[in-house]
C-alpha cells in the first residue's frame, strides 16, 4: 500500500506549511487516474496526523476525472480509468489530466 508513504509526506509537507499552528482543514486533489486510492488515504491520514499539527484535522478529497486528447482527431475525451477510446474509434489517447495529487488548501 503506497497510499501509507504518500500520506506520510503530505502531513510532513502540510506540518511544515503550517508553521506549528493547528491545522483545521485539509483540502486534497487526487485524479481518477492517478493510481491513488482517496480511500485508503483516508484511513491512512488519521493513523499517521496523530502527534502532529494535524490531528483531529477534516480531510477532504475531490476526485477529478481523467481528460485525453485524441491523437488521431484531436477530441477531448473524459476517462474514468486510464484506457479508453475517442468516439471516432481511435485508441491512442495523450493524457492531459487526471493523474495529479496536489494539496489544494490547507485552513489553520
Amino acid at each position: 500500500m503506497h497510499e501509507l508513504g504518500i500520506t506520510q509526506n503530505i502531513v510532513a509537507i502540510v506540518s511544515e506549511h503550517a508553521q506549528g499552528k493547528k491545522v483545521q482543514r485539509v483540502l486534497l486533489e487526487i485524479g481518477k487516474l492517478s493510481a491513488i486510492m482517496p480511500d485508503a488515504v483516508r484511513f491512512c491520514f488519521d493513523v499517521c496526523a496523530q502527534g502532529t499539527v494535524l490531528e483531529n484535522a477534516t480531510l477532504e478529497i475531490v476526485e477529478p476525472s481523467g481528460l485525453a486528447r485524441c491523437c488521431q482527431c484531436g477530441s477531448e475525451v473524459t476517462l474514468e480509468k486510464l484506457f479508453g477510446s475517442c468516439q471516432c474509434g481511435s485508441i491512442h489517447l495523450d493524457v492531459i489530466a487526471g493523474t495529479e495529487l496536489k494539496i489544494k488548501e490547507i485552513e489553520i
